[in-house]
């Protein structure tokens, strides 16, 4: 069987025959079967073995996010005075409007303060807004937004991660050096 001429393997021999013509020796056999391909093999493996149980460690990731599901409970609603007191308004300016000329101002201005007094309470949380139970399945649920490591590309403009150029472009994974010296 011959010598597959690429990979790790191939370039571990190629390295001894560089080194030794580097310090004026021969060239080691690289044969099937010689010392420098066995010990190439088992260095491949053993460099293969390292890094599989090496911790990469992202530096570089920019990629968008999926929202599936979107729950929310009940959520109180501040209501403003004006809108409360809303339909009882005309009634109340009516009734100024008959009672001023009969003396009846004073009355309807405390019906009126008494009108606030009741619906006051109602204006901070006063309403609830329904809980939303969303999922993208469904169709009632549309959301962006991205995750990144690294510097902040500030928008989902700023990257596409769809092709493998984009993908390799956004997306960093590094052996560091404190991760590397463990595994030595």
């Amino acid at each position: 069987m011959a010598i597959k001429q690429e990979g790790l393997k191939w370039d571990l021999m190629q390295a001894k025959v560089r080194a030794a013509r580097d310090v004026g020796q021969p060239a080691p056999d690289i044969s099937e079967g010689s010392y420098a391909e066995r010990e190439a093999h088992y260095s491949a493996r053993a460099i293969i073995n390292a890094l599989r149980d090496a911790n990469f460690t992202i530096t570089q990731l920019k990629a968008p996010v999926i929202v599936e599901e979107l729950r929310l409970p009940e959520q109180p609603v501040n209501i403003e005075l004006e809108t409360l007191l809303g339909e009882y308004q005309p009634v109340l300016k009516m009734l100024k409007k008959l009672g001023s000329p009969l003396g009846l101002s004073k009355v309807i201005d405390k019906l009126e303060g008494e009108i606030e007094a009741a619906v006051t309470p109602l204006l901070e949380g006063g309403a609830k807004l329904a809980g939303l139970d969303l999922n993208k399945d469904d169709g009632g649920l549309q959301s962006t937004g991205y995750v990144f490591i690294g510097e902040d590309p500030d928008s989902q403009g700023g990257f596409n991660v769809e092709d493998k150029d984009g993908q390799r472009q956004f997306t960093t994974i590094k052996l560091l050096d404190d991760d590397a010296r463990k595994i030595l």
